[in-house]
C-alpha cells in the first residue's frame, strides 16, 4: 500500500487527529449496538441450522442473489439497435481494480459473434517476408505474457460535454473495464513473419461483420500490444472477443479489435470509413483532430455517487474511486469536498500499475452538511486532470470523445447524490 504524503497545509498530526475522531465515532456506534439484544446474534438462524448448497449446485460459480443488482446496464435510447450499442460497467458497485468479465462493459458494432477455437484463423500479411496464417493452437505455442490494462471507450463521459446529463456513475463513466490479460505479444508474431523496413503501420481487422478495422503505428505494435486469449484467468467471454482479441494498453477502446482475424503491415495508415468519419475530436472552428488514441489521466469518485447515496447518516465515511492514465502510472489523486476550492491527497490503495485502473480512498468524518465531491488525478508524466471548463475552452461543447474532465457529485444533507456542474 502506498500512502501519499499529506500536503497543502494539512499536517500529519491534524490528519491523524481527524482519523482518530472518525475511529472514535465508529467505536461509539458499534458499542451502542452491542448493548442492544440483537436476535441475529442471540438466536440461531436458519442458515446455521441446516445444510447449504452442495458443491455441484452451481458448476460455474455465480454471485449470490443479494448482489443481483451488480450488473451491466444499457441506455436504451443511445443507439438504434443493441447489436451496435454499449453496456456500462457497474463501477459504483465494485471495489479493488479488477473488473469481473461478467460485469465488464461491452461495445459492439455488429453484435457479439460465436467463433470457436477450431474455426479461428489469424492472418499476417502485407509488407512482411513470410505471410502467415495462425490457428488458435499455433498462437498458444508462442511465449506467454500477462498484463493488466484498462480498456476505455473514447466516448466515456461523452454525453457530459454539454453539461451534467445522466444520474449514475455507471452511466457517466462506466464505459471502462480493467482486466488481467494473458496472451502473446504482437511483436513476436510480427517477428515470425518478418516486418520489412517499409512497414510503418499495422492495420487490424476483426472477424465480425463490421470488421472494425483500425490502424496502429508500428512503434506501438512492437511495444506493448498483446494478442490475448485469457482475461482474469479464464477464456475471453464471447462479448469480449472469444477466442482472441487485441489488447492495446493506454489507447482508446475502439483500437482493441475483438475476434481479430487479420493484421496487415503497410507503409502508411489505412483508414476505415468509420475511423475517418467518427473517431475524431471536433473542434470549435469546424476542424477535427484525428488519431488522438491515448486516453489522458482521469478519475472518478465511485462512492458516494448517485447510485450509492449515504444511508448511514453523519459520522465515518469512506470516499473511494478509480483513477487511470494511458500515459503510465497514477502518482497522486486529490479529493475535494467543496467543488475544487480545497484539495486533500487521497490514499492510493494497492499497486499503481501503468495504464491500469488505480483505486484510491479517503476516510473522513462527515458532519452531515452538503458536499461537492471531486477527484483529480496526476500521472507519472506530471499531467494533471483538467476541469471540464478547461477542456471546453479548447475543444468547445460539441465534442463526443476524450472527455477526461473532473466529475462533480453534489451530496445533499440527506445523503442523496446528484450529478451536477458548478461554476
Amino acid at each position: 500500500m502506498t500512502d501519499e504524503p499529506v500536503k497543502e497545509g494539512h499536517s500529519r498530526r491534524a490528519f491523524l487527529r481527524g482519523t482518530a475522531a472518525a475511529g472514535a465515532g465508529m467505536l461509539a456506534a458499534t458499542a451502542a449496538r452491542a448493548q442492544t439484544p440483537d436476535p441475529l446474534i442471540t438466536e440461531v438462524q436458519p442458515w446455521a441450522s441446516e445444510f447449504g448448497d452442495a458443491v455441484d449446485a452451481t458448476p460455474y460459480g455465480m454471485p449470490i442473489e443479494f448482489e443481483n443488482h451488480v450488473v451491466r446496464r444499457n441506455v436504451e435510447w443511445l443507439t438504434e439497435s443493441t447489436a451496435s450499442s454499449i453496456n456500462f460497467t457497474p463501477i459504483h458497485a465494485l471495489e479493488g481494480t479488477i473488473t469481473p468479465q461478467g460485469c465488464a462493459f461491452e461495445r459492439h458494432h455488429s453484435g457479439a459473434i460465436e467463433l470457436s477455437k477450431a474455426d479461428y484463423r489469424l492472418m499476417i500479411n502485407g509488407l512482411v517476408d513470410k505471410p502467415l496464417v495462425f490457428t488458435y493452437e499455433d498462437l498458444t505455442r508462442f511465449p506467454r505474457h500477462v498484463t493488466t490494462a484498462f480498456c476505455e471507450c473514447a466516448a466515456n463521459g461523452g454525453m457530459e460535454w454539454g453539461g451534467a446529463q445522466l444520474e449514475g456513475c455507471q452511466f457517466t463513466q462506466g464505459m471502462i473495464h480493467n482486466m488481467e490479460y494473458t496472451g502473446v505479444m504482437l511483436r513476436d508474431l510480427l517477428a515470425e513473419a518478418g516486418v520489412q523496413p517499409e512497414g510503418k503501420w499495422v492495420y487490424v481487422e476483426g472477424a465480425d461483420a463490421s470488421s472494425n478495422g483500425r490502424s496502429i503505428p508500428m512503434e506501438k505494435a512492437l511495444d506493448d500490444v498483446m494478442v490475448a486469449f485469457y482475461a482474469n484467468g479464464e477464456a475471453l467471454r464471447k462479448e469480449h472477443g472469444y477466442p482472441v482479441r487485441l489488447v492495446v494498453p493506454g489507447f482508446e477502446g475502439n483500437m482493441w479489435v475483438k475476434w481479430v482475424r487479420r493484421i496487415g503491415v503497410y507503409d502508411q495508415a489505412v483508414e476505415s470509413r468509420e475511423e475517418t468519419s467518427k473517431y475524431t475530436d471536433l473542434m470549435p472552428d469546424g476542424r477535427a483532430r484525428k488519431w488522438t488514441w491515448v486516453m489522458d489521466a482521469k478519475s472518478v469518485i465511485t462512492s458516494p455517487s448517485p447510485q450509492v447515496p449515504i444511508h448511514h447518516g453523519k459520522g465515518p465515511l469512506v470516499i473511494t474511486g478509480l483513477a487511470w492514465s494511458g500515459n503510465g502510472r497514477i502518482t497522486q489523486v486529490d479529493v475535494s469536498l467543496d467543488g475544487g476550492r480545497n484539495w486533500t491527497p487521497a490514499r492510493i490503495s494497492g499497486d499503481a500499475k501503468p495504464k491500469a485502473l488505480t483505486r484510491f480512498h479517503l476516510d473522513i468524518d462527515w458532519n452531515g452538511e452538503e458536499m461537492y465531491l471531486q477527484s483529480r488525478a496526476t500521472d507519472e508524466t506530471g499531467y494533471v486532470q483538467p476541469t471540464k471548463d478547461a477542456l471546453r475552452a479548447i475543444r468547445g461543447n460539441n465534442n463526443v470523445y476524450h472527455n477526461n474532465g473532473i466529475q462533480t457529485w453534489w451530496v445533499h444533507a440527506d445523503g442523496e447524490v446528484e450529478n451536477v456542474e458548478i461554476a
